[in-house]
């Protein structure tokens, strides 16, 4: 944690004379600290606006209605004091907010006409404001082009560049409104780093330092590797295809040094096994078409997906549910948090292709034991039906059961040409062996249909690309899940939840605290800090997003309110 920056704002405080302390400060110790200077009953600007000149303003310029409520909490938060001037003297605050928003990782050229757009009307309002004593009336206007300039780019900047509905993109996470006023007051009090409260995930800083790096990439030569590495019937190609595996685990930190050396070492051996790890791939130790595949992707492409990855970021809350459940799609894997950290994790098996697994989030709050399989409409249509026209006994032999009225009815008195016509009723399977979702299920009530629940089919798991469900999730320790979420019921014991699981009879079970569950899409991400991981995108989610993202350049004005006073 970066030390106090002890904060003088001249109009308030003589001196800045409070030795820093000698224990660490919490991030909220910090901005507690911003904030009661804030409200102090001392003026700390001379230059007062009234509620009718923001009122004023805002009729004027309706380029800010999206942001008015919060303009004006801000003024009377402020009892109306100016937070960018010091008498007819610019503070240092109105360059920090360009400095801020200067540094946006747009990467996107029509999302960065629109912010460079607003930064140069920044900066001329700035220039014509510092050039000459200003006008009260220019003095005015300046002031709350500002502020209304810091809410327009703050929400760009830190609650996404896509502003349409989210649903449009398959994306049914809620997109949260964040409060900036503690990021403003600090801005405007003087404070240069403001990184610690910026309202952003976690995530997105971690990718942002890797964006970095492999922006710099893009400068280098990017040589592909040759595909004879794949080759396992000699160590090393006989040219210097081994250099070259070398030196691009090395660009991509997957080894600390690069000497050069075609000899297959254990240090190049590591390497690869690292690299298959950051993909996804099995950790054999021997470079795969797989990897080579991977490691030849270009950075300029790689830039990309952090970017578009980032963007994701940006439409979540800053702080994640700290006991949350999170299933990363493109990474077939689930993870367990306990207080912000990764408990444990599993495979898991999504969607396929043709039916996805939908982005959502929830409330995890039933399990289900020895669960019957209340099979869709969708595959009674495309598989159930046209089995039954095939063979009369196919419901018996898969052990499913028809549900009319509330009763099971014998399967061979059902006339399904009639049921083709609209007879309703439900086809289910019995609880076990052979159900189709095992011996459990989990259940985070949604309008999509989709929960967690265990499989017969085991081998799926083996595989490095595990998409092949109807949508819901097949997860490969269900038993482990049941009796962590049961832990504190002494009811259910592993032994009598195992007895339970393999009875016949369906057992509902009710969370007595229910559990945040999130159904994500992310094909980068950073482990432990440090360790960078890429994905297929599966879906082709993020080509969409990047069309959306990276679209020609068009300029963009900065706004009738900046281009009235140049």
């Amino acid at each position: 944690m970066r030390s106090w920056i002890c904060v003088c704002v001249p109009a308030l405080l003589a001196s800045c004379t409070t030795p820093p302390p000698t224990e660490p400060v919490t991030v909220a110790e910090r901005a507690d600290s911003i904030a009661r200077v804030f409200e102090s009953p001392e003026a700390y600007s001379p230059l007062v606006l009234d509620s009718v000149s923001v009122q004023r303003f805002l009729v004027e310029h309706p380029e800010f209605k999206e942001d008015s409520a919060a303009i004006t909490a801000f003024y009377q938060r402020r009892a109306g004091q100016f937070a960018w001037f010091t008498g007819d003297t610019l503070a240092s605050a109105a360059g920090n907010l360009l400095h801020l928003f200067s540094g946006v990782d747009t990467g996107a050229s029509a999302v960065a006409g629109e912010v460079n757009g607003w930064l140069r009307g920044i900066g001329d309002l700035l220039a014509r404001a510092d050039t000459l004593p200003p006008s009260d009336s220019l003095r005015t206007l300046t002031e709350l082009s500002l502020t209304g300039a810091f809410f327009r780019m703050a929400g760009t900047r830190y609650e996404g560049f896509v502003k349409r509905d989210l649903r449009e993109l398959d994306w049914y996470i809620p997109r949260r409104k964040k409060n900036y006023d503690r990021l403003l007051d600090s801005l405007v009090a003087g404070v240069n780093d403001l990184s610690p409260i910026e309202p952003l995930h976690p995530q997105y800083k971690a990718l942002k330092e890797h964006l970095r790096w492999y922006s710099a990439l893009d400068t280098f030569p990017w040589e592909p590797l040759d595909l004879r590495l794949c080759d396992r019937k000699q160590p090393v190609p006989p040219d210097s295809s081994g250099a070259a595996l070398r030196h691009h685990l090395f660009l991509l930190g997957d080894i600390p040094i690069d000497d050069g050396s075609n000899v297959w070492d254990s240090l190049l051996q590591a390497g690869v096994r690292h690299a298959q790890h950051r993909h996804g791939l099995k950790e054999t130790g021997w470079p795969d078409a797989a990897l080579i595949h991977e490691l030849n992707v270009h950075p300029a492409d790689r830039a990309r997906t952090l970017l578009v990855n980032m963007e994701r970021l940006r439409w979540l809350p800053a702080s994640p549910a700290p006991d949350q459940i999170l299933v990363n799609i493109p990474e077939f894997r689930m993870h367990v948090f306990e207080h912000d950290t990764i408990a444990w994790e599993m495979d898991v098996v999504v969607g396929a292709e043709a039916t996805r697994t939908v982005i959502f989030s929830g409330e995890l709050t039933q399990v289900v034991l020895a669960p019957y399989w209340n099979i869709p409409q969708s595959i009674i249509r495309s598989e159930i039906l046209p089995a039954v026209k095939r063979n009369p006994h196919y419901l018996d032999r898969k052990n499913m059961e028809v549900v009319m009225g509330g009763r099971v009815v014998p399967s061979t008195s059902i006339h399904w040409q009639r049921y083709t016509r609209g007879v309703p009723f439900v086809i289910r399977q019995r609880p076990g062996p052979g159900n189709a979702l095992g011996k459990v299920k989990f259940l985070f009530p949604n309008e999509h249909s989709i929960y967690l629940h265990d499989t017969p089919a085991k081998d799926k798991f083996q595989r490095e690309r595990r998409a092949f469900s109807h949508g819901c999730i097949r997860l490969s320790e269900p038993e482990r899940l049941a009796e962590y979420l049961l832990r504190g019921d002494s009811a259910w014991t592993p032994g009598t939840l195992r007895a339970a699981m393999a009875g016949k009879e369906e057992k509902v079970i009710l969370l007595a605290q229910p559990r945040p569950v999130v159904l994500g899409y992310f094909t980068a991400w950073v482990e432990n800090g440090t360790i960078l991981h890429f994905r297929e995108d599966i879906y082709g989610h993020d080509q969409r997003l990047a069309e959306e993202l990276f679209a020609p350049s068009v300029p963009v004005p900065a706004g009738k309110v900046l281009a009235s006073v140049r």
